[in-house]
């Protein structure tokens, strides 16, 4: 049965969560009407904060998220978790173990979590991700939590998608901030050393405090047990005094400008990429183009022949 789209968006305004369900599928597979729900909800965005959490493999991410929602719920705020995870380079399926990992929460109508595979994209995020933070805005979501698939020098996306970042790490994972320091640094609102009663974690925080209060603004440094509930009491302070800050020093509707921004630019981005593989398969493909001009450097050349003519020419 189609996606009813007018439908659809009524039942994600009136808190169905099945319609939020459907959509968000619908969103993450291009299906049919997908692109006329992300415009009827578009004027009821803009009530959620969105958090992005990122970090390496380990530091414990997704414990700190769940107990990050706990804490959120606490307070009475309606939760929405957007976990992405690897997808695989050969079947674009991911492993969607977050769903798993925060179960705790599976009886909670307070807290929806989607598991989203990065399908791709170099920093661990797509723009499907953002649209499925929209789809929970309007659903009526007080915070929107997202948490991606790693950290590395191409991961610095969330810092688009968030209204603030929080950078969890963890104590022996080597030399943690030589890694940082290739753009990781820049994108931080917030470190979080997780893990805090192992060894290296006071060690840890005082090397971040030493990097961060170098730069123009510092982020916060803050130390936390995800597996203990240790240390959070200082987070949910610290997330509640940035969110302020950010709305009254005029951040917060700079930071969603760029990301409205940013967004157009994927989408068009997007139908570029599209358009030209099409028009490239209109022209052999390119392994006909290749085998018609002989060389790779001709061949690119027949390409961008192919994808500036118009579908009369062709």
């Amino acid at each position: 049965m189609a996606l009813n789209p007018e439908e659809t968006v009524k039942g994600i305004l009136n808190g169905d969560r099945k319609a939020l369900a459907k959509a968000l599928t619908a969103v993450e597979n291009d299906s049919a009407g997908s692109g006329r729900i992300m415009d009827l909800i578009e004027p009821h965005e803009g009530g959620a904060f969105i958090i992005g959490i990122t970090g390496p493999p380990g530091a414990g991410k997704s414990t700190f998220t769940g107990r990050l929602a706990a804490r959120l719920r606490g307070l009475g705020k309606k939760v929405g978790v957007i976990a992405v995870d690897p997808s695989s380079p050969f079947s674009g399926g991911a492993i969607l173990g977050d769903r798993i990992r925060m179960r705790s929460h599976a009886l909670d109508s307070g807290v929806f979590v989607r598991s989203m595979g990065s399908r791709g994209a170099l920093g661990g995020l797509s723009l499907k991700t953002s649209k499925a933070a929209k789809l929970m805005d309007a659903f009526g979501m007080d915070c929107v939590i997202i948490e991606t698939v790693g950290v590395g020098q191409s991961e610095v996306e969330i810092a688009s998608a968030a209204d603030m970042v929080a950078v969890v790490l963890a104590p022996g994972f080597g030399d943690e901030i030589q890694a940082l320091k290739a753009g990781i640094l820049e994108i931080a609102d917030m470190f979080v050393v997780n893990k805090s009663d192992c060894p290296g974690a006071e060690k840890l925080a005082l090397e971040l405090s030493r990097e961060t209060a170098e730069a123009d603004a510092p982020s916060a440094v803050l130390k936390c047990s995800s597996l203990n509930d240790e240390g959070f009491d200082e987070i949910m302070a610290e997330i509640v005094s940035q969110k302020a800050m950010l709305q009254e020093s005029g951040e917060l509707a700079k930071r969603r400008s760029l990301r409205r921004s940013r967004e157009l630019a994927e989408m068009i981005e997007d139908e570029i990429r599209k358009m030209a593989a099409e028009r490239i398969e209109a022209a052999g493909g390119l392994s006909g183009i290749l085998e018609k001009a002989g060389s790779v450097r001709s061949a690119a050349a027949l390409a961008m022949e192919a994808i500036r003519e118009t579908p009369e020419q062709q």
